[in-house]
């Protein structure tokens, strides 16, 4: 009977998934995800390693490191609760929200759950991912073996993502003393780096990297055991603690530069009243320096070139606009609009300057402490700055016109995500190159970067007055 159970459960939620993602992007369209993933990899895997920007080991570090970061985020959106997936999805139930209506435990709906995962991204992104390393394997730089090797260290890195991220919100649930353990485990895991244990070495990439049997025990070993601390110490009656609130209003309004503007108030109180508050924002931005910096000195170590740290960091640093804007619309919707004197023009005007008022100041002071520690030329800095903010202007236009308010709901949309990756690979692909490989002290070639990211902003500004009829017409159809 249990084991009856939990294949009708495993069945029901794996068609769930399905059912939710083609509702929300259209079955033949989201069927060519994994598809556009493998020609979008393969594509790039060919490409670095002709050009010998990166080494086929280190795209594949990358990839290990992109998938944990994705288990991380889904663990996080998966378990945050039904509330979360209300505001995504709208007004409708999963099944992992049904303990209090089913003759099934929350932590059974749980462990099914983890399983669903593992099964369905295993083969809409990590397969995929795997088989776009078939350049390499062409060329002969890659054994075909390796592949199939690939494809499960990636998959299991990225369950190790969602077991860590589920066991952290499952220690949240048991209040002070769970945040406790959780910082613990934190500053265990921190005191091992400073006293330089070999942490990567106890991770699935550890494994492909030819870790040792105790090694790859301990690997295999940690996943079911954090998935299984997790679903033990989940507390399915908890709930978050109810939050009381000034009228903080007004003193947005008048913060602001702009006159009356109300929807740009409420969008800043929103955010800022959210879990993490402004402090995403700052998150994000550190998170991008970081990698820059890392790009930059694995460039320097593969290639032995001087890159352009200003004009390479300015691009990366630049990315976060998709991040902001959809925390700037991750609160509310058009159609809540409606009931006010207000047009899809207005609303957009409005978010445009809560952009401006969020994303690019961040941006730029991140810049600034790149500047700092990188020390670039004058030349290098100024690209560097006017590409940042060019770029940044170009993703919230891009973005704004083919996602409109919900950029976080097309990301699965195929036409759309690939229309999405060519408006921001065009770009952002030879300004990063040319920050690699273009000597920091060529001021023509600087400053013919720096005309692009004017041009970038421009682009940007045509973008959002396009789409403001775009998605007028949307919302009245």
């Amino acid at each position: 009977m249990t084991r009856s159970l939990n294949r009708r459960l495993f069945v029901g939620m794996l068609r769930e998934e399905w059912r939710m993602h083609a509702n929300l992007f259209g079955g033949a369209r989201f069927a060519a995800f994994p598809l556009f993933v493998l020609a979008l990899g393969a594509g790039a895997v060919w490409l670095l390693t002709t050009t010998a920007v990166a080494t086929v080991g280190t795209l594949i570090l990358g990839v290990h490191a992109l998938v944990f970061a994705f288990g991380l985020q889904t663990g996080t959106t998966a378990f945050l609760g039904r509330d979360a997936a209300r505001n995504l999805l709208g007004d409708m139930t999963l099944l992992v929200f049904t303990a209090r209506t089913l003759p099934v435990s929350q932590r059974r709906l749980l462990a099914v759950f983890l399983l669903k995962d593992a099964v369905y991204y295993s083969g809409l992104f990590m397969l995929p991912m795997a088989l776009s390393f078939a350049p390499a394997v062409a060329a002969g730089q890659l054994a075909a073996s390796e592949v199939a090797l690939l494809w499960g260290t990636a998959t299991t890195t990225f369950l190790l993502g969602v077991a860590v991220t589920f066991a952290g919100i499952s220690l949240a649930t048991r209040g002070v003393s769970g945040r406790v353990v959780a910082l613990a485990l934190g500053v265990g895991l921190a005191a091992a780096v400073v006293a330089g244990v070999d942490l990567v070495g106890y991770t699935p990439y550890g494994i492909y990297r030819g870790a040792t049997v105790v090694e790859t025990t301990l690997v295999l070993a940690a996943i079911p055991l954090l998935a299984v601390l997790g679903i033990a110490v989940y507390d399915p009656n908890y709930s978050t603690p109810a939050r009381t609130a000034g009228d903080a209003y007004g003193r947005w309004r008048d913060r602001l530069p702009f006159r009356d503007d109300a929807v740009t108030a409420k969008t800043l109180i929103d955010v800022s009243r959210s879990s993490g508050g402004l402090f995403k924002v700052v998150f994000s931005g550190s998170i991008l320096l970081a990698v820059g910096v890392f790009l930059l000195e694995l460039a320097g170590e593969i290639a032995s070139v001087d890159p352009a740290p200003g004009v390479t960091l300015g691009a990366i640093l630049g990315l976060s606009a998709f991040t902001t804007y959809n925390w700037l619309t991750q609160f509310d919707d058009l159609d809540e609009y409606r009931l006010y004197p207000l047009d899809v023009g207005d609303v957009l005007t409005a978010k445009r300057r809560a952009f401006l008022l969020v994303s690019v100041p961040t941006g730029v002071g991140f810049y600034a402490l790149a500047v700092a520690w990188q020390s670039p030329t004058v030349w290098d800095a100024l690209a560097g700055l006017v590409v940042h903010v060019g770029l940044q202007v170009y993703l919230f236009g891009v973005t704004v016109y083919l996602a409109g308010f919900s950029p976080n709901e097309f990301l699965f949309d195929t036409v759309l995500f690939a229309a999405f990756t060519l408006a921001v690979a065009g770009p952002v692909v030879p300004i990063v190159v040319a920050g690699f490989v273009v000597s920091a002290g060529t001021p023509a070639v600087l400053a013919g970067i720096a005309v692009g990211g004017v041009v970038l902003a421009l682009a940007g500004g045509v973008l959002v007055r396009r789409a403001t009829p775009k998605w007028e017409r949307a919302t009245r159809t």
